[in-house]
């Protein structure tokens, strides 16, 4: 798994010819990134004098943060499989009709995948960013420049996600498939950049 390896080999990995883990990936490693920033904001307010009034808020959100960040570290294998499950669709034998056919099949089937495990990064980090305001609003003033840098990875994760779904929806053939992504796409851009910007003004420092 991607997020078993150490900091160091998952770059050199990165930043060698093989193309996974690509974008994909890493929009998935900096949804984690605003995840885990998030829900410790939250843990560094639990229980610090003053804040006895947000403290179960603050635990709520930590315990929303827990799933969503380990699940953002098992995405970044999902969007590499998805990546290879295309590859190796281009790869298979097109001698005959038929096999040109199924050829066919499987490489649009491994397109729709390929742009719908980067169409769910994206939803789940933009799910953060509610829960970023909420820390920055409420939680322990001393990590506020914390929780801005979980909502600008959350943004950056949402919007890096979302190349990642536009890349894939431009050889996809279902027209129905892709007008209902593409709609997503560009709700979830719009709103992504109007949020970051709203909890960027709570930061006073």
């Amino acid at each position: 798994m991607l997020a078993e390896l150490r900091v160091s080999e998952l770059l050199d990995k990165t930043a060698s010819s093989d193309p996974v883990p690509g974008g994909g990936s890493i929009a998935a490693l900096s949804a984690a990134a605003a995840a885990g920033l998030a829900e410790m904001v939250a843990n560094l307010t639990v229980g610090k004098k003053g804040y006895e009034a947000v403290e179960e808020e603050m635990k709520a959100v930590a315990a929303k943060m827990r799933p969503l960040r380990e699940k953002f570290l098992k995405d970044m294998d999902r969007d590499a499989d998805a990546y290879n499950e295309v590859f190796s669709s281009f790869k298979m034998p097109k001698r005959t009709e038929e096999e040109k056919e199924k050829r066919q099949k499987a490489i649009q089937e491994g397109l729709k995948h390929a742009a719908s495990v980067p169409l769910g990064v994206a939803e789940d980090a933009f799910s953060i960013l509610g829960l970023v305001r909420t820390v920055i609003a409420k939680g322990n003033k001393n990590a506020v420049t914390d929780g801005a840098v979980s909502a600008m990875m959350a943004r950056t994760a949402v919007l890096s996600a979302l190349y990642n779904v536009k890349i894939n929806l431009g050889s996809i053939k279902d027209e129905a498939f892709v007008n209902r992504v593409r709609k997503k796409v560009k709700h979830l851009d719009a709103e992504t950049v109007k949020m970051e910007k709203e909890i960027l003004s709570l930061v006073d420092i």
